[in-house]
């Protein structure tokens, strides 16, 4: 059976090689429940340890210890009912059992609030000292010298515990924006040119926008999604007020100037790396611009929307079936290893996929990182090209996930969002390569030429785009200035025109998009990073295909290393030791460079 051959939204009529195994984190709920218990256990033993730093350093080589246990038992109890839940949020018990955990979370957090005031009371140089009579102790040195770096924002311990009892009430915006988006939409049903009677949900809005060459279909698929959240457009301006008004909360309450200082200091990373990439990308919209209206042209189309970005400039119904995409995704790696390829070919034949959408099942795609087991991916497949980059792109978070989990401690195996984005953006970029050398047709390759275009304008102009959107919505939340869905309506129709001017046409639904974006509510000023990884794996992907043995062996090790290192250091010094220096305004100029090129060998096709 292939799998074009699956249907049904009913996930029960699903064949399990195509759902993921969550029997790997537990075998059932009773195991579950079991470490459900252990967990509130060992949350009482850690709180047992406040007041014991100062007596050496065996006891704060017992608390970090302690804490990595405590880590790790934490997320794999989490991550059972979290993935369960997202193959369908309409299930309230499970639902339940997620909440359950998030609530043992927000007390893990508050127990743990006494950890760094009280070690701040030790002088750094005495810790030094223990660490250099106790190498246990010294594999956490990064740990401990981060806590005396933010000292200036660590609160008292009263302070650090109020924060920490704030916690169920920070995620509120978030889970009432994923309950508003999923398990209450209620995406309509539209009738295509074809007869075809399809509900919009987000997997098959991009579907059509990927797929259908009827621009009046496309419109039509547009208004019946988005329509959804114009409908709710003053509850999502609220809820993305609320995000904004917490982070601006959280910022002063530790000291920081802004939000977006606040967002950047935990990594080193300084606000002018966002700022100046803002403005190389607003310097650099000419190349942007003049690919859309070469799409214009060539789709003989009198005006030409967001929603027509997708469709190929040539004719293309090629659909990807999924079992025909895991050889050429492994291959395409080959330059970083076969190790590496054995890896990802383990995630293919092991069930760590949940493959197809439907009905409840969280939209979109992610991978997730489940400590001593092994990454979970969920995909909504719906046989587009883009579908395979996706699935190119997830594979590419969970061997960093791998990579990072078999070489680091608990402590440092969460690798930070600003170098996350690399190994996946690098994942795609080597699929280009491979199945652009493997094609000689005029067609295929200016479809995957496209798509290779695409990926400039969705990962660094779009997602520019969106940072510059969300740092002027938190500098006037910063001003005190009102933000009602009128103004986030304005601001983003404002930068649509900036980016686009008039080679893109806007529908009067356009300037409401914005409420689509899951990152603006969950994960604030995360966005600006895909740009950066994107110019970072452009960079990596030059070095790895170069003329020279020598160089390209030096290229793959490097990387290797720099996906082992997961969060053992600052992302600009593990990003430096790979040979990217994103404090450089070329390496940011050269993905403009790259896209200029790019148009031309499209317009010569």
């Amino acid at each position: 059976m292939t799998t074009a051959s699956v249907k049904s939204r009913n996930r029960a009529d699903i064949p399990v090689e195509y759902t993921w195994n969550l029997a790997d984190i537990y075998p059932d709920w009773q195991a579950w429940e079991a470490d459900r218990g252990q967990l509130e256990l060992k949350i009482d033993e850690y709180a047992a340890l406040k007041g014991t730093l100062g007596q050496g350093p065996e006891q704060l080589l017992t608390a970090f210890r302690q804490s990595d246990a405590l880590g790790k038992l934490a997320h794999t109890v989490y991550y059972f009912p979290s993935l369960k839940y997202d193959e369908d949020q309409r299930d309230n018990d499970i639902n339940g059992r997620r909440q359950t955990i998030e609530a043992l979370f927000a007390r893990w957090q508050q127990v743990m609030s006494w950890f760094s005031p009280e070690l701040l009371t030790i002088p750094l140089a005495t810790v030094r000292g223990w660490m250099k009579t106790n190498p246990e102790l010294a594999l956490y040195r990064f740990a401990i010298e981060e806590v005396y770096r933010q000292q200036e924002h660590v609160l008292d311990e009263a302070g650090e515990r109020l924060l920490s009892l704030a916690t169920r009430v920070n995620a509120a915006p978030n889970e009432a924006y994923s309950a508003l988006s999923t398990a209450d939409a209620k995406f309509p049903d539209v009738t295509l040119s074809t007869g075809e009677t399809v509900k919009m949900s987000y997997g098959q809005y991009r579907a059509v926008l990927a797929g259908n060459r009827n621009q009046a279909d496309r419109r039509l698929a547009f208004l019946a999604h988005y329509g959804t959240y114009a409908a709710n457009i003053n509850t999502y301006a609220s809820l993305y007020h609320s995000v904004c008004q917490r982070n601006w909360f959280q910022a002063r309450a530790r000291g920081y100037a802004s939000s977006l200082d606040a967002a950047l200091h935990g990594n080193a990373i300084p606000a002018a790396v966002v700022e100046n990439l803002i403005a190389a990308a607003r310097a650099g919209v000419e190349p942007l611009r003049r690919y859309h209206r070469l799409r214009r042209e060539r789709l003989k189309l009198e005006r030409y929307y967001p929603y027509d970005f997708s469709i190929p400039v040539v004719e293309w119904d090629h659909r990807y079936d999924y079992s025909t995409v895991a050889a050429p995704i492994v291959e395409a790696v080959a330059p970083l290893g076969a190790d590496y390829q054995a890896r990802m070919r383990r995630g293919f034949l092991e069930r760590w996929i949940d493959v197809f959408e439907n009905d409840g099942k969280r939209s979109g795609a992610y991978s997730a990182s489940v400590y001593g087991k092994h990454p979970y991916m969920l995909m909504n497949w719906n046989e587009t090209l883009d579908d395979v980059f996706t699935m190119a792109h997830e594979m590419g978070h969970s061997m960093h996930t791998m990579l990072s989990h078999e070489t680091q401690p608990f402590v440092y195996s969460d690798y930070t969002i600003f170098v996350a984005e690399v190994a996946s953006t690098l994942n795609e970029a080597l699929l280009l390569d491979y199945l652009l050398e493997r094609t000689s047709g005029d067609n295929e390759r200016s479809v995957l030429l496209q798509h290779a275009i695409d990926n400039i304008t969705s990962t660094f102009y779009t997602q520019v785009m969106f940072a510059d959107f969300e740092l002027q919505v938190h500098r006037r939340v910063e001003r005190d200035e009102p933000v009602t869905a009128d103004v986030l309506n304005t601001l983003y129709k404002e930068l649509c025109e900036t980016y686009y001017d008039d080679a893109v046409s806007l529908e009067e639904l356009t300037p409401i998009t914005w409420a689509r974006i899951p990152h603006f509510f969950n994960s604030p000023f995360y966005v600006y990073q895909y740009a950066t990884c994107f110019a970072s794996a452009a960079k990596l992907s030059k070095t790895l295909m170069a003329s020279d043995p020598g160089d390209r062996e030096a290229a793959r090790t490097s990387y290797i290393e720099l996906l082992s290192s997961g969060g053992n250091d600052h992302p600009m010094k593990q990003l430096a030791r790979a040979g990217i220096d994103l404090s450089q305004p070329d390496t940011v100029a050269a993905v403009v460079e790259q896209l200029d090129r790019m148009v031309t060998q499209l317009e010569g096709i």
